[in-house]
């Protein structure tokens, strides 16, 4: 299939392409569709968080002695509905819930663009949710760094003190267990983060991301990563590493890439390259400017060639004006 800009072909399309990117309160849910949204803008991307779907403001959670966790906290038929609706090019009145007050403000119109992005606790919790989502993906850190995550965001942003986060995280674990964790036989991709074997205290802000996927049998494009390793191992002048390994998962048998470390721009650039030459989108600069990488952010565009490889594979399913899933 020949995509020419598929910026252009996605605008031109009458297909909704739905992304659900689900996991813990502070897993770093946002971070990894950043790359996506950039290359892709705000005129064709829109995302919101299920956590809008919340049925119980944060003092009526704690005299019920419930967490937001627990599928009863949640409006999940509600979700099911709004996401049916705006798969079909609708507008929703979305409920507003306020993590700073922890109250609803006043529902607002959400209208659809071409990509909805959806993060929350619960986006593959029922079959229903499942079938309307084209590409998932779970974020799944380890618990030092989700935890680290958390304290500096819920701090930070949300007007907690640390040991209101230390005591809501342990609290939240055995509902994290039960009804969010399983959510990952359902991913699509699954990105893994443990701290970095450079940064063991974390001090650094360094971390290794593993991206763990089946093998993808609709594949339209083999796209082809170029590793330039006189860039890697003759101009690098910090630790990296770069290891792959299957694993299995749920009766699941997926392969793992891991980076971790900080890369050289020069090799990230390549990669940039390569998404450029498939998409036709471009000129990409995501990181231009920088001497070095994160592990993170190139493990960002490893990402957004699965989720344009999925929707290229819909483009080419669409039949008589009907977006066919790419699943």
């Amino acid at each position: 299939m020949e995509t020419g800009n598929f910026r252009d072909t996605i605008r031109a399309s009458d297909c909704i392409y739905t992304i659900g990117v689900a996991g813990d309160s502070g897993s770093g849910k946002t971070t990894f569709t950043r790359a996506f949204r950039e290359i892709f803008g705000p005129e064709l991307v829109c995302s919101f968080s299920m956590d809008d779907y919340h049925l119980l403001d944060r003092d009526a959670r704690a005299e019920r002695g419930i967490t937001p966790l627990h599928p009863d906290a949640n409006n999940f038929s509600l979700f099911e509905e709004h996401l049916r609706l705006l798969k079909g090019g609708q507008t929703i009145l979305k409920p507003s819930y306020n993590h700073t007050k922890g109250t609803f403000d006043a529902p607002i119109l959400f209208s659809p663009k071409k990509i909805i992005i959806v993060e929350g606790l619960h986006p593959f919790s029922t079959e229903i949710m499942r079938n309307y989502f084209d590409f998932t993906c779970y974020v799944d850190p380890d618990d030092a760094v989700k935890y680290a995550w958390k304290v500096s965001r819920d701090v930070g942003d949300r007007g907690y003190s640390p040991e209101q986060v230390s005591a809501e995280i342990c609290a939240r674990k055995p509902d994290y267990e039960a009804y969010v964790a399983p959510q990952r036989q359902y991913a699509d991709a699954i990105l893994r983060i443990s701290p970095s074997v450079f940064d063991t205290s974390g001090s650094q802000g360094m971390y290794a991301v593993s991206l763990l996927q089946e093998r993808f049998e609709n594949t339209v494009k083999n796209i082809v990563f170029p590793l330039d390793l006189f860039a890697m191992t003759s101009l690098a002048e910090r630790d990296f590493l770069i290891g792959f390994q299957s694993e299995e998962m749920y009766g699941r048998t997926m392969g793992a890439v891991r980076f971790d470390g900080d890369f050289r721009y020069e090799v990230i650039r390549r990669l940039e390259e390569a998404v450029e030459e498939e998409t036709g989108v471009g000129p990409l600069s995501l990181y231009a400017g920088r001497e070095y990488v994160t592990a993170t952010e190139a493990m960002e565009l490893i990402l957004v060639w699965r989720i344009i490889n999925r929707r290229i594979f819909m483009e080419c399913r669409m039949q008589n004006g009907r977006c066919m899933t790419g699943k």
